[in-house]
């Protein structure tokens, strides 16, 4: 708790010795997040409608999951060019901040913005595709939601890892590899004659908020989060930053 509490102080802090940074972070969230919602709901009512672009839509949810955590940022911007994470890992370190305090607070950054990114992506999803409605009540769509929204905790786990121990280079080309890997499981789901999309659809309009789905994605995101944020302290304490 000490820990939560600390990780707290310094988020708040942040945000209101900034309030350009919050305003910042929320409209970019509303932009991308938006544009993509939109994208995403017109493929998905052509999906649902008649079977078309069965793949693409596999493929936008498998590329746009995994940003849910993002924190729309300048340090996320500049992360390649500046190796921005390095440096706050740096500055934290000087003050000097704990390695778990650190970590709690990235927790709390990835908690808020699959919260606020996973509002806006799939609430705009929901209001523009009727043929989505029409199979979901709003109690199956939020399971829905909340079955991606685990998959995208979980992710968040594996990209807090390499973030906090690997240059901005070499965590640009970790993102690159694991979003083929993504488009690959689309590609292999759709060869194999399934869809991603329309899986966890029926799944969601059989169970609703009782699903194993759901439940098994959002224990696999917390305990993915847990024991990389373990690992992630341990590695922290042999990284040079310099």
């Amino acid at each position: 708790m000490t820990n939560l509490r600390q990780a707290w102080i310094i988020v708040k802090s942040d945000f209101n010795g900034d309030r350009l940074k919050l305003l910042w972070s929320l409209l970019w969230a509303l932009l991308f997040m938006g544009y993509m919602g939109g994208l995403t709901s017109m493929i998905i009512q052509d999906t649902l409608d008649n079977g078309d672009g069965k793949i693409l839509a596999d493929i936008m949810f498998m590329t746009v999951i995994p940003m849910l955590g993002i924190t729309f940022s300048k340090r996320t911007m500049k992360y390649l060019t500046e190796d921005s994470y390095t440096r706050m890992l740096a500055y934290m370190r000087t003050l000097p901040i704990p390695a778990a305090v650190i970590l709690c607070k990235r927790k709390l950054h990835a908690v808020f913005s699959i919260g606020l990114n996973g509002v806006v992506f799939f609430g705009l999803i929901y209001v523009i595709s009727s043929n989505l409605r029409h199979e979901l009540p709003f109690p199956d769509y939020l399971a829905f939601t909340l079955t991606w929204m685990g998959l995208a905790l979980a992710i968040s786990g594996l990209y807090i890892f390499i973030e906090l121990l690997a240059s901005g280079r070499a965590y640009f080309f970790y993102v690159l590899l694991f979003t083929v890997i993504y488009i690959g499981t689309a590609l292999l789901t759709w060869l194999a004659g399934g869809n991603l999309i329309l899986f966890t659809v029926s799944y969601s309009r059989e169970w609703g908020l009782l699903s194993p789905l759901m439940w098994g994605t959002l224990i696999l995101g917390t305990l993915s989060v847990q024991l990389f944020s373990a690992w992630t302290i341990h590695r922290l304490k042999s990284r040079d930053l310099v």
